[in-house]
């Protein structure tokens, strides 16, 4: 996050505060806490530091503070990102392991009392027994749930076996996004809420138009193309979770008929010019005219901005970029804002109800060995109550988790909001993931070859088959190595790191 972002995010939270906190008094279901008994409420976080526990008691503890003015907030992080962020790498040392830290704070001497945590770690957590569960807590309160979009409890449900182990004031979700006027032109109808992604992908292919420069493509998974073939098809079969290697980094698990399944799809892609390649961008701007080069154009690159591309997948912060894109056209030489509107992004017959990108960053729950269980209980029921989220509905950057305040802002593009909260994550493996990473650091070098040998297939030099069959013996023969050196680049060689998206 940038100084400036950062400044923006707190400043404008500070004001709203300012203006809520006497909404906020009775949050809790009543006048601030008035008992007379001091008390101290510890609240463990994965990162901190010295920008990062300012900016997290702005977001979520200030006005808990006002209301509850007996209580004492101590904010905890597992890992202390000041010191890591000034120390030189040294890919010899391992890395701390996020999930151990968190586990200290959970069961060392003095436990925190509440947790925030990530989607990743909630399902280890409920599996190690240390949450305590709030399902007992919401029917004695009477907290109602109706309100919360699928999203969120539905995600949440998934992975404790039907039953709440934390709650999240808000979100982040992605969606597809799609150009009105090139459907329009081509004659094709517009995609539509929940499809799969072979109809989403015919759609692709009949929308696409015209030739060289001046053509018009159907998709892109991310708003730059360009980007690496091997990244694409994991963005297109995220929600099958398809692995790379098995858990123990030792043995390449990539020719299997899903990957098969997955390459030869988005190959296809490229290979029948619906989503551009770089060739693709280097034609666009060889074209340029020498006068274009000089014209400050703060869109460069989004082809789906500038109206190259009919449909793309991004997230919710992408609405106001478009919005504000809108509100400055006239300033923007040769500009022409977007006529657009988002659907749910696409999914697959194997998991449907379930989307890809969705962040649930902000998880609260309860340790089981909480000193203050009862406050802990108070502040995630403050945190996640109306008032406090009709606050948090102001935001450009993430969304509220109460569908009552999901609405598009006055004055904004009218668009289908209710595509960035039906669908529910992709559920975290039982695996910690993480692990393996800090454990071998070179494993990314196992990926390479299938950066490579996808485009071979994308040529037709190489059939889908024969390309995974390479990537499977050149795979393994790099694992094999990192068993004497986990560190990988035995050689000196460089390497493209490009992560799996591992869930």
């Amino acid at each position: 996050m940038t100084k400036r972002t950062w400044f923006t995010r707190v400043a404008s939270v500070s004001v709203a505060l300012t203006l809520v906190v006497p909404m906020l008094a009775a949050c809790s279901g009543g006048d601030k806490d008035t008992s007379a008994e001091r008390r101290v409420l510890r609240i463990g976080t994965l990162y901190g530091g010295k920008d990062n526990e300012p900016w997290f008691r702005q977001q979520y503890t200030d006005t808990f503070e006002y209301t509850h003015p007996n209580v004492d907030l101590e904010i905890v992080s597992a890992i202390n990102s000041d010191s890591q962020r000034y120390e030189q790498y040294d890919p010899k040392k391992k890395q701390p392991d996020v999930y151990e830290e968190l586990k200290k704070m959970l069961t060392g001497q003095n436990p925190v009392d509440v947790v925030v945590i990530d989607y990743s770690q909630l399902k280890r957590l409920i599996q190690d027994n240390l949450l305590q569960q709030l399902d007992p807590l919401i029917t004695k309160d009477k907290v109602d749930l109706a309100d919360y979009v699928p999203t969120v409890i539905d995600g949440i449900k998934q992975i404790g076996d039907d039953n709440i182990y934390a709650l999240t004031p808000t979100f982040n979700s992605s969606a597809l996004f799609y150009n009105k006027k090139l459907f329009k032109d081509a004659g094709v109808p517009v995609p539509t809420d929940n499809m799969l992604w072979p109809d989403i992908l015919d759609l692709a292919r009949r929308v696409s138009k015209g030739e060289g420069k001046d053509r018009h493509y159907g998709f892109t998974f991310n708003r730059w193309p360009g980007s690496n073939g091997i990244w694409d098809v994991q963005n297109y079969s995220s929600a099958l979770q398809l692995k790379m290697w098995d858990d123990k980094g030792e043995k390449m698990l990539v020719n299997k008929p899903g990957w098969e399944k997955a390459w030869t799809t988005v190959a296809g892609l490229y290979k029948d010019d619906i989503i551009p390649d770089q060739d693709d961008v280097n034609k666009v701007n060889e074209s340029k005219k020498p006068s274009d080069t000089n014209v400050y154009n703060p869109m460069e690159g989004d082809w789906f901005m500038n109206g190259k591309v009919a449909m793309t997948i991004s997230d919710f912060s992408f609405v106001n970029e478009l919005n504000s894109a809108k509100d400055n056209a006239a300033q923007i030489k040769g500009f022409t804002p977007v006529d657009w509107d988002v659907v749910t992004v696409p999914q697959h017959q194997e998991q449907m109800g379930v989307g890809g990108n969705i962040g649930l960053s902000q998880l609260m729950g309860i340790n089981a060995s909480a000193q203050n269980a009862d406050d802990a209980w108070e502040f995630i029921k403050f945190s996640n109550s109306r008032e406090w989220a009709k606050l948090k509905s102001r935001s450009l950057y993430e969304l509220t988790s109460r569908k009552e305040f999901l609405k598009v802002a006055d004055g904004s593009t009218p668009f289908n909001i209710s595509a960035f909260y039906t669908l529910k994550p992709v559920p975290p493996t039982s695996t910690d993931a993480d692990s393996l990473y800090r454990e071998k650091p070179g494993i990314w070098e196992a990926q390479n070859p299938g950066n490579e040998l996808f485009n071979e297939v994308v040529k037709g030099t190489k059939t889908t088959k024969e390309a995974l069959a390479e990537w499977e013996t050149k795979g393994n023969a790099i694992l094999e190595k990192l068993k004497t050196n986990p560190t990988g680049q035995a050689e000196g060689g460089s390497s493209v790191e490009v992560r799996p998206m591992v869930k």
